[in-house]
């Protein structure tokens, strides 16, 4: 299965693109989508969504993961984040790929086995998994990291059903 990761922003975008064959997470590529911060807001959106739907088409990745956020310094940040995060996934859908979300206390998790590590250590996991020769730029990381956290969670997502739901007897 190959899995593109992606770790939204509205100046940098990182992306990540791994293959896990088997128990084995192979590296693929990773990079960063550098919008120009004195460009228009619509036009920094589309540079997202067309540079991160060019490296679908050359990478044809089974799924997309994106990384959810639900933290911003202030509401005019949280507000362009989540347009940057629309872009990202948009560009998933609109190549027919399935979109996952994870936040990034799953992502923690399921790359160093807890939720409150720090980015160093994330970085320093994603670089051994992965066997990199050094660690990736700081976005670019943080992609591989959603990328990983998908392959390792997306069979445990098919096992979780919900409960029935119970019926109030009076």
């Amino acid at each position: 299965m190959k899995i593109m990761g992606i770790d939204p922003g509205s100046r940098i975008t990182g992306y990540g693109v791994i293959r896990k064959e088997g128990n084995r997470l192979v590296h693929v590529d990773n990079g960063a989508i550098f919008t120009d911060s004195a460009a228009d807001f619509p036009g920094r959106l589309q540079r997202i969504y067309e540079g991160l739907s060019e490296i679908i088409a050359r990478y044809a990745p089974d799924v997309v993961s994106v990384e959810d956020v639900f933290f911003a310094n202030n509401v005019q940040s949280a507000l362009k984040l989540g347009q940057a995060r629309g872009a990202a996934i948009v560009a998933g859908v609109n190549a027919g790929l399935p979109v996952h979300e994870y936040t990034a206390l799953q992502v923690k998790q399921a790359v160093v086995g807890h939720g409150r590590a720090a980015k160093e250590q994330v970085q320093q996991m994603v670089k051994a998994l992965l066997g990199l020769p050094e660690i990736a730029q700081a976005d670019a990381s943080d992609a591989l990291a959603v990328a990983i956290c998908h392959a390792n969670s997306a069979g445990l997502k098919n096992l979780i059903t919900p409960a029935p739901k119970r019926r109030a007897y009076r």
